[in-house]
């Protein structure tokens, strides 16, 4: 199967559990055989957000529920070194991501920090957005964006990044959203190699 065709979204999809276990089954293979961060969250990244725009049931293309952007922000000590020290250390940098160009980086400062991306780094818990106008703080990268998802990528007991997905609808995402994430944020965690 070429790997393109793994963003495809069958007919007898219907629910959103259906879609997410899915996805998780056709991220598999991608990441088989690679360890690889910038790779793996690369095609993590392209995969999520063309399936969600292949699946119309819930997200699709349509500009009133479409998920508008999706990627990584990952800890900058994961980073080659830079020689812009205005970059290192107390930051998410931006990952592999698909959507419009977003901020290159987000303050996790302690007492600094701010936004959805940062709330769920610091907390180490996914945060779930249904009106991000709302969110104290937010960041606004898309002004078009209404709603919100960030799961934290966890290994052992350090939080390296998180995947972040907005979406044009208010309430875009939901319970089953969260599932079926978490669980695509562990597998993709599992099969890379962060040192």
């Amino acid at each position: 199967m070429p790997h393109a065709d793994s963003s495809l979204v069958p007919e007898e999809v219907k629910t959103k559990t259906q879609f997410w276990t899915h996805v998780h089954s056709q991220l598999e293979p991608l990441l088989d055989g690679q360890r690889n961060w910038v790779s793996n969250l690369a095609n993590t990244s392209s995969l999520i957000y063309n399936a969600l725009l292949a699946f119309p049931t819930h997200f699709g293309p349509d500009s009133d529920k479409a998920v508008n952007w999706c990627g990584f922000y990952i800890d900058s000590t994961r980073f080659p070194k830079s020689t812009d020290s205005d970059v290192e250390g107390n930051r998410l940098l931006l990952g592999p991501f698909c959507g419009k160009p977003a901020c290159q980086f987000i303050n996790v400062t302690p007492g600094k920090a701010r936004g959805v991306c940062a709330d769920a780094f610091m907390d180490a818990e996914t945060k779930s957005v249904p009106d991000v106008d709302s969110y104290p703080g937010h960041i606004a990268c898309d002004g078009e964006t209404k709603s919100e998802i960030v799961c934290p990528l966890i290994h052992g007991n350090q939080v390296l990044g998180v995947l972040d997905l907005d979406c044009l609808a208010m309430s875009g995402f939901d319970e089953d959203d969260q599932k079926g994430l978490e669980k695509i944020v562990k597998l993709v965690v599992n099969a890379c190699d962060w040192h």
